[in-house]
């Protein structure tokens, strides 16, 4: 038993931070049946691995038992499932639930079904109201899933509302539950009043674990690659029915600096390259732990490889660029390119505006005066830029403590996302 508690207090460290792809953090609903739906994105603490999984996985190895028909499709989520959950969805695997409550407003709230594996639990569900939805509220909100050796953190979400703004068509990932759980219980928040006030509520409804979707793979691959400021070690490989998981710990100093740093691994199958679906890390005991969460595996795998395309790098610079004049042309950085928008001088301090490339971040930024130096305050007003061409760049503006008339600027060195091309291959047994 004390080895149990000491595995459960190890995976509660674990807290995951919400970074998924740019196109699920866009929040938007629309008509169902007039024009094509838009689809709202609700985020709950991301990717937090229930301890009780990793747990159940310890002790039984094989924690779901097999592939399960219940007969019967979920109608009317076509448009919220991906291409593999359709597929899914039409042998008719999963569990229909149909469990229903009444919220405070009247809104009816149901349960339809739900699709589990060893990664996790997908819910369907839809909320109706003869009296409408107001499209910027949320008329319910589902954060968690609990149970026996069950604790389940909401990942990601999408609805979509019809035409006349009366019904709701909803999906929410969770983490996955216990292989053990019999009976599982939906912890949601809705709001009493109109200044934000929520009241928290529940709902159980049964659950078959013997339904649960077969995992495809599962087996270590505890590799490690190095980077510029650390390393990754890639732990283990899951892949079920409905996405395929990689989990690993990194131990990386700068791995903050630069947005989406996780987004340039990809997970590559016969060759061909699988669609990322989100990532997350958090911080742990032993440094940081990380997902990669993709679509599912094709059903036959001749070969597996991680590939990582490009990561956060750093590069020692050590500029030292003139002020004396500004021109549209820019200032070179090992491969990387620098626009120096404005000076001026405030009645508080000296402010410059700079563009760089949108995966730049500058490192040891100061300004020289008459060979005195002025390291950077803040930063200010950033904002991203598409050119004409597509090409995305960061303009902010830089703040420091002086009033003198900068004649340089310093840059030490940079953080941006470096191509690395190192590829793990991952035995398929």
């Amino acid at each position: 038993m004390n080895n149990i508690e000491k595995q459960l207090a190890e995976e509660k460290m674990r807290m995951e931070s919400i970074t998924a792809p740019e196109e699920l953090e866009t929040r938007l609903r629309t008509a169902l049946n007039a024009v094509p739906p838009k689809r709202t994105k609700r985020i709950s603490p991301v990717w937090k691995i229930a301890a009780v999984v990793v747990l159940v996985i310890a002790i039984c190895g094989n924690n779901y038992n097999a592939f399960a028909y219940y007969g019967k499709q979920l109608f009317g989520f076509d448009e919220l499932m991906e291409d593999n959950l359709k597929q899914l969805n039409d042998k008719g695997m999963g569990q229909i639930i149909e469990k229903k409550t009444t919220l405070i407003d009247g809104t009816e709230f149901v349960i339809d079904g739900i699709m589990t594996d060893a990664t996790q639990l997908i819910m369907y569900y839809t909320l109706s109201n003869p009296h409408g939805f107001d499209q910027n509220d949320d008329p319910i909100r589902l954060y968690r899933i609990s149970g026996f050796w069950t604790n389940s953190f909401a990942a990601s979400g999408t609805s979509i509302m019809n035409e006349k703004h009366t019904e709701i068509k909803g999906t929410m990932t969770f983490d996955s539950v216990s292989p053990f759980a019999k009976k599982l219980t939906l912890h949601y928040s809705q709001p009493v009043s109109s200044n934000g006030q929520m009241s928290d509520d529940m709902i159980s409804f049964p659950y078959n674990p013997n339904q649960a979707l077969q995992t495809q793979l599962r087996q270590s691959i505890n590799k490690t690659l190095k980077v510029d400021k650390g390393s990754l070690t890639f732990q283990s490989i899951t892949a079920t029915p409905t996405q395929t998981v990689i989990k690993g710990t990194m131990q990386v100093d700068n791995y903050d600096r630069v947005s989406n740093v996780l987004d340039g691994i990809e997970l590559r199958a016969n060759g061909i390259v699988i669609p990322i679906k989100g990532y997350g890390s958090g911080s742990s005991l032993g440094g940081k732990k990380f997902d990669l969460r993709y679509d599912a595996l094709p059903e036959k795998v001749q070969t597996l490889e991680l590939v990582m395309k490009q990561f956060v790098g750093y590069q020692s610079l050590d500029k030292k660029l003139s002020l004396e004049t500004i021109s549209a042309e820019p200032f070179k950085m090992d491969g990387k390119d620098l626009w120096i928008k404005d000076v001026s001088i405030t009645a508080e301090n000296v402010e410059i505006t700079i563009a760089t490339e949108d995966d730049v971040m500058l490192d040891g930024v100061s300004i020289e005066t008459q060979g005195e130096n002025t390291p950077l305050q803040t930063t200010v007003r950033q904002d991203l830029i598409k050119q004409a061409d597509g090409t995305i760049l960061k303009e902010r503006t830089l703040l420091f403590d002086t009033k003198n008339k900068p004649e340089y600027l310093l840059i030490k060195g940079m953080h941006y996302m470096k191509t690395y091309n190192k590829v793990i291959k991952i035995p398929v047994k």
